[in-house]
């Protein structure tokens, strides 16, 4: 039988752990035997509660992961996907698990283009999702935990319900016109069409009973059966049965880097996001970053600048890797940085010699990023695409389907949802995977995890987790502080510089006398840091405010009375056999 524990505590803590995102934005939250860290706040307990009874970072990812997506549905869920960074610390190998949608069979890139529209919202927009396999695949692999206990706590939040909170209820009233048409995800997810009120208890019944069903059957639970009917009759045939039974998630070696001194692990193609990263780092490491000056106009204009060449190189060679060959050795070589950075002007603008433009995506999505006591890693971001996805929910079942379709390219001259075109690297074909701006990654020093990063929020998810990284390694933030420190974003198309609020009138104007298009966002990202501090063995949490995040710091073995060198013989002879329960 599933152990209710989970449930009993993910079912009272959720209701305070808003209070604890709060606090979160001024100090980091710390922890001496782990760190949950989650750009959905109910989620983050779930993990924490999991790690403390013994569990490992998988275990709390897979649980983390399934009460997400029954909290933020408008964000990801048992429709959409995922990618996942691991490190095991009892074999010391680094993967990453891609269970990214695919395209059904039935998908042409000449219908689409007869009918650009389609992909964006509807039947034809949803992919074949993967996060049930996917997280079950994870589990086969890592876990340690039985199944049925982790989604326990996901089915108290659908049964007893989630309190409605301002990002919640923003996120619907944004998205209630788009549901008019859509008569099962208004029923569930509003009020007769309006946005619930803050402190409303949503509840999701049918959803609850579908986990129930995964807890029984795993991985196979939507692809084959009743489940895998009904999502074959809510998109008419679009998605058929043999479809969902033919997906499979796919293990990948992960995209390597070093930056001074530090290695990266992060996730390679159909990711945009590793790729991009570690293109970056490469450029970037030949400077001084932190002598130039946080948030000055020439430190924005230089990581604003390759950005652009960056991105640039993400519309005309990042595609899935099973059907397009993607240069990923060139693009992070030594050898390409150096070109890069030779392109770099300090008075003025780099040249891009391409007409193509980048879609940008994955807008409606949810990071979880954990570190244990025994040195293992998680970095997840999983989604359904935009909000609420295609807006279909499947009768019955409480799935939100993706629409993960619209960020193929249709051709060199179709935008997608963003006014943004591609290359035949993303081309849309069946069974293949479209590309991806999500970016899990975790950062090892001598062997040992130090950090696990992601966030959600389309293209703005590279840049988020760029800036974070060079915060914590460049600039010596503190985990909080390096998630909430003011971001900027440069996609090179189109060719203008983001900003956000907080930077000043005279460095956007030197910005400007630099040659850079301005434009404004209200947030760039929500990055999600878990930190290991290797002197003292603490964990540390950044959880950031521009989500409805939420941490949870682990607290289990050693006493606060040891002293530092106690506690590091704690920590590390716990990564050997069991932890003390």
């Amino acid at each position: 039988m599933p152990d209710v524990k989970l449930a009993r505590i993910a079912a009272v803590l959720f209701l305070f752990v808003h209070t604890v995102s709060f606090a979160a934005a001024f100090e980091p939250t710390w922890g001496r035997d782990g760190m949950v860290v989650t750009s959905v706040s109910p989620a983050a307990p779930v993990g924490q509660a999991v790690l403390e009874r013994g569990g490992n970072a998988v275990d709390a990812a897979v649980a983390s992961a399934f009460a997400a997506g029954v909290a933020h549905p408008f964000s990801s869920g048992l429709g959409g996907g995922l990618f996942a960074v691991v490190f095991d610390a009892a074999t010391g190998e680094t993967v990453t698990l891609d269970a990214r949608e695919t395209a059904p069979a039935a998908a042409s890139a000449e219908f689409y283009r007869a009918n650009p529209d389609s992909i964006r919202s509807g039947k034809y927009s949803v992919g074949v999702p993967g996060m049930v396999q996917g997280l079950w695949a994870l589990h086969q692999r890592f876990g340690s935990v039985p199944w049925a206990e982790l989604i326990e706590p996901a089915i108290a939040l659908a049964e007893n319900g989630v309190p409605v909170s301002i990002w919640h209820q923003s996120m619907v009233k944004y998205a209630a016109p788009a549901l008019e048409d859509q008569a099962e995800t208004r029923r569930i997810q509003t009020i007769d069409g309006a946005p619930p009120p803050l402190g409303w208890i949503l509840r999701q019944p049918d959803l609850a009973k579908t986990l129930r069903l995964i807890q029984q059957k795993g991985g196979q639970a939507l692809a084959v059966g009743p489940v895998a009917k009904k999502i074959e009759q809510a998109t008419e045939g679009a998605v058929t049965e043999l479809d969902l039974a033919r997906y499979e998630p796919k293990w990948r070696e992960p995209v390597r880097g070093n930056y001074r001194g530090y290695e990266i692990a992060a996730m390679p193609p159909p990711s945009s996001g590793g790729v991009l990263l570690v293109e970056m780092l490469n450029v970037l490491q030949r400077f001084d970053l932190a002598a130039q000056g946080k948030g000055s106009s020439t430190y924005i204009h230089l990581v604003g600048s390759t950005m652009k060449l960056a991105f640039a190189d993400r519309a005309r060679h990042l595609g899935d890797p099973d059907f397009y060959p993607v240069p990923v050795e060139k693009l992070t070589s030594m050898a390409y940085a150096d070109e890069l950075a030779a392109r770099l002007r300090p008075d003025g603008q780099p040249e891009v010699a391409s007409s193509l433009a980048p879609p940008p995506d994955d807008s409606g999505t949810t990071q979880v990023s954990i570190l244990d006591r025994k040195g293992n890693a998680v970095a997840l971001t999983q989604s359904i695409n935009t909000l609420f996805g295609s807006k279909i929910t499947v009768p019955g079942t409480g799935i939100v389907l993706n629409n993960h379709l619209d960020d193929f390219s249709i051709d060199a001259a179709t935008p997608n949802l963003w006014q943004a075109v591609g290359a035949d690297a993303n081309a849309i074909a069946p069974g293949k995977r479209p590309l991806s701006s999500m970016t899990p990654m975790i950062v090892m020093k001598d062997g040992r995890p130090v950090m696990a990063l992601g966030s959600p929020m389309g293209t703005m998810i590279i840049s988020a987790v760029l800036q974070t990284l060079l915060n914590t390694i460049d600039f010596g933030f503190d985990a909080q502080r390096a998630v909430m420190a003011p971001r900027f974003h440069h996609q090179w198309q189109p060719d203008t510089l983001f900003l956000e609020p907080d930077f000043p009138r005279d460095v956007r104007e030197r910005l400007e006398a630099l040659g850079h298009t301005l434009g404004e966002r209200s947030m760039i990202g929500a990055a999600e840091l878990a930190l290991y501090d290797a002197a003292t063995c603490y964990f540390w949490g950044g959880a950031d405010g521009r989500r409805d995040s939420g941490v949870a710091g682990v607290n289990m073995g050693a006493p606060a009375a040891m002293t530092d060198e106690q506690r590091c013989a704690a920590v590390s002879d716990a990564r050997v056999g069991d932890v003390p329960r």
